[in-house]
């Protein structure tokens, strides 16, 4: 049974959106939501899940490179609180290291200049999150599956 997963890139001014396709198994949909008010922010990551039909949460959370948790941290908690206030769905804090280098690699690698490279990078942050994080659950479906002997 496939499940829609939604991923977010929470930042200051630009929150990255990516959507699982139906079958849970690939990034479908992205989308950047272009505010720096945390209850537009909110109601517009509410308005995708319901359209959607997403069934579960993943959100970028800020760690340092040795794993320790950033000073960030504490803030993407209360967001997250927030968004399983607003949606009913609690998200999965997922490490976030590098997306967003990542990110700013895969646009120039594909030939975006800057100015296009800052409105797109939060969405493809989100998109390298969701896939991240969708890798993470088909191998532990596969590990609980060979455990099992089925």
């Amino acid at each position: 049974m496939s499940v829609i997963v939604m991923a977010i890139d929470y930042g200051d001014a630009h929150t990255g959106v990516a959507i699982s396709d139906p079958t849970g198994f690939l990034a479908g949909t992205t989308t950047t939501i272009h505010s720096r008010k945390e209850q537009v922010v909110l109601e517009e990551l509410a308005r995708l899940v319901r359209e959607n039909r997403v069934e579960e949460l993943v959100m970028g959370f800020p760690r340092n490179m040795d794993g320790t948790e950033g000073p960030r941290a504490q803030l993407y908690r209360d967001f997250a609180a927030q968004v399983e206030q607003m949606t009913g769905l609690a998200p999965v804090l997922w490490d976030e290291r590098r997306t967003t280098v990542d990110a700013h690699r895969i646009l120039f690698e594909s030939g975006k200049n800057a100015k296009k490279r800052k409105k797109t990078v939060d969405a493809v942050a989100a998109s390298l999150i969701l896939e991240g994080y969708l890798d993470f659950r088909r191998l532990q479906k596969s590990r609980e599956q060979a455990q099992g002997g089925i």
